[in-house]
């Protein structure tokens, strides 16, 4: 007879409505103007995702200059571009569409307002994360990077001056409180988003595992190596009590044994990854074990974003 084991399952969890717009406007371009379709860098952060479009008919380029076929249309991953690559793809005379996330044009916007202010910007977020480069890019000014409160300290700008600052929408909700409490005890004027930046899921996603992390021997979070939204939910579930957090990005190559001297783990998928993957893991857990699936009640996100009309039409 197997060994129990009690599985508490984070939720909300998996896909967000960011995510699911963006793979949507991939897999309907390719229904509406056949394979192959390209796309600018991973559509999502997620290998799994990334390799069912490929057998679709998607093929990825992390620069619009590789694309071969000026004849395909091209489509924007949903982490945001600079502005310079509309630019660039007009210029290519290349059909495109923009699956960037509406809250991340939402920062996009906010940038945009600030630079009609004459106000200098400090973006938190991560660098050469594609996220924080297309916000970047949205002003021909300087923006100011920052990752961490120390660096708030040493930015070249007069403490008596008014500042704005936006904020990458996957971090750590925790982390970026603390950078936010330092640029206002820094700078005496700073005029803030009128909402939060960080997005509804990332943020429900961390609450989430908050609630469960210290339950668990283990916790796992279900999502890849490049994915900001992934390897924060790693870091929340270590603060909050469960010290064997770990990225699985790849199940296929998963061990249970490592679960022989547990009794109790707790899992979550990121944002950009599906619930298939979450079942796919309690799939190979449960050869080895007899699983007892704990998820507490929690609110339902019944978020969805519009893919563009054009991509809509028939042909």
């Amino acid at each position: 007879m197997n060994k129990k084991l009690d599985v508490y399952l984070a939720g909300p969890r998996g896909f967000c409505a960011g995510v699911e717009r963006a793979i949507l406007m991939v897999q309907e371009a390719i229904k509406k103007y056949g394979a192959p379709v390209y796309v600018r860098h991973e559509i999502v952060h997620n290998k799994y995702v990334v390799d069912n479009l490929k057998k679709e008919g998607a093929i990825f380029v992390e620069e619009l200059y590789e694309i071969d076929q000026r004849d395909r249309p091209v489509i924007f991953s949903a982490h945001g571009v600079p502005k310079s690559v509309p630019k660039e793809a007009a210029n290519l005379k290349l059909l495109y569409f923009d699956a960037t996330c509406p809250l991340v044009s939402k920062i996009h916007k906010e940038v945009e307002n600030f630079e009609k202010k004459n106000l200098p910007v400090i973006l938190i977020g991560h660098h050469n994360h594609p996220e924080v480069i297309g916000t970047m890019g949205q002003t021909a000014k300087e923006i100011f990077l920052v990752e961490n409160k120390e660096e708030v300290k040493h930015l070249p700008i007069q403490k008596n001056q008014q500042i704005a600052y936006v904020t990458q929408t996957t971090l750590s909700v925790d982390d970026t409180k603390e950078i936010i409490d330092e640029i206002k005890l820094h700078f005496k004027n700073v005029l803030e988003p009128k909402k939060k930046d960080i997005c509804y899921a990332t943020t429900n996603r961390q609450k989430a595992v908050k609630n469960i992390a210290n339950l668990s021997d283990y916790f796992f979070v279900i999502g890849s190596k490049n994915s900001s939204n992934s390897l924060r939910l790693v870091e929340v579930a270590k603060n909050y009590g469960s010290q064997k957090a770990i990225l699985i990005d790849d199940i296929d190559n998963f061990d249970p044994t490592i679960l022989n001297s547990s009794s109790k783990i707790g899992i979550t998928a990121s944002a950009s990854s599906p619930e298939i993957l979450v079942s796919k893991m309690l799939g190979k857990i449960g050869q080895q074990f007899d699983l007892n699936i704990i998820e507490s009640e929690y609110e339902k996100e019944n978020i969805h974003f519009k893919i563009p009309q054009k991509l809509k039409e028939v042909v």
